[in-house]
């Protein structure tokens, strides 16, 4: 009787340890699934650790393929976290931009490709449904067929064709192309220069007509609660703050969802994060990431 008891004990201690493996293997593309979806390092990291849990108390012989059985727990969590965290963010004060997450190093990301991760994607996500959303992270980050999108939907192959393409053309109609990594680098760089002087003209000529400034501060003091639209708008608020704001603000450079951004330190403490995204028209977004708790998420500067 003892030999059988430890028997099936070293059998659960065993069978443990291949779930752990399972979902080891899978945990950055479940992350960057969950990332995708939530715009939240801190709610994606905690939507994993739930799903692990689940995984722990599974009947995982009942589980045919832990890869896709992990993936569907991890989107249709996503989504019911998804739509809670709209009405959360209904109380939010002032302009809510994505928490950033660091893809310098991207070690836990685990997308086949970068798309759904830039600043400008995430925002256009917000005004889709969450299964559309969902469909689109799956579809073009993930490369999921719709056979399998449909699974974890449970849905059609021909709903979630429509869901992929209502996606798409909403972010496609919206927005141009972005430029490439080292030409926003360089219109982020040279966009810095121009706001520490005050120079106007320049500015100007760095902007789209219809450039949007938004500041993610929730209530924080002598942060903008409304978005700025307009180059010359845009432009004068700048230059208007260039005299006092930059005077005890030092820049280090790091990389955060898959673009360059500024890292504005004061007296050696993160202030925020600072990135711009761009078409080739010209800097479309200033993205001033100064919410205190959102600090915590900042990538280090290189």
């Amino acid at each position: 009787m003892a030999d059988s008891g430890m028997s099936a004990e070293l059998g659960d201690v065993a069978d443990l340890e291949a779930a752990a493996a399972a979902f080891t293997q899978v945990r950055p593309r479940l992350f960057g699934i969950a990332y995708r979806m939530l715009s939240s390092v801190t709610e994606a990291e905690d939507l994993v650790q739930e799903v692990w849990l689940r995984w722990q108390t599974y009947d995982r012989s009942t589980v045919a393929s832990p890869e896709a059985f992990l993936a569907t727990t991890t989107t249709r969590l996503a989504i019911n976290v998804l739509q809670s965290a709209r009405k959360r963010r209904e109380t939010y004060i002032g302009p809510w931009l994505p928490e950033p997450v660091d893809t310098g190093a991207d070690p836990y990301l685990g997308a086949e490709r970068g798309e759904a991760l830039e600043f400008a994607a995430l925002l256009l996500m917000e005004k889709l449904t969450p299964n559309e959303r969902a469909a689109y992270v799956l579809r073009e980050a993930f490369d999921y067929s719709y056979a399998q999108i449909a699974g974890i939907l449970s849905s059609t192959e021909a709903a979630v064709r429509q869901l992929v393409s209502r996606a798409r053309k909403h972010l496609t109609s919206e927005r141009h192309a972005s430029v490439p990594a080292a030409e926003q680098r360089e219109l982020l760089t040279t966009f810095l220069a121009a706001a520490r002087s005050g120079d106007l003209a320049e500015l100007e000529r760095l902007f789209t007509p219809d450039v949007t400034n938004l500041s993610d501060g929730n209530g924080r003091k002598g942060v903008a609660r409304r978005p700025l639209v307009g180059s010359v708008r845009v432009a004068k608020f700048l230059q208007a703050i260039s005299s006092w704001f930059w005077d005890d603000i030092d820049v280090a450079w790091t990389q955060a969802n898959g673009q360059t951004a500024a890292v504005l330190l004061q007296d050696g403490v993160v202030y925020g994060l600072l990135t711009v995204s761009a078409t080739a028209e010209g800097i479309d977004q200033l993205l001033w990431l100064v919410n205190p708790e959102k600090n915590k998420a900042v990538p280090a500067p290189a």
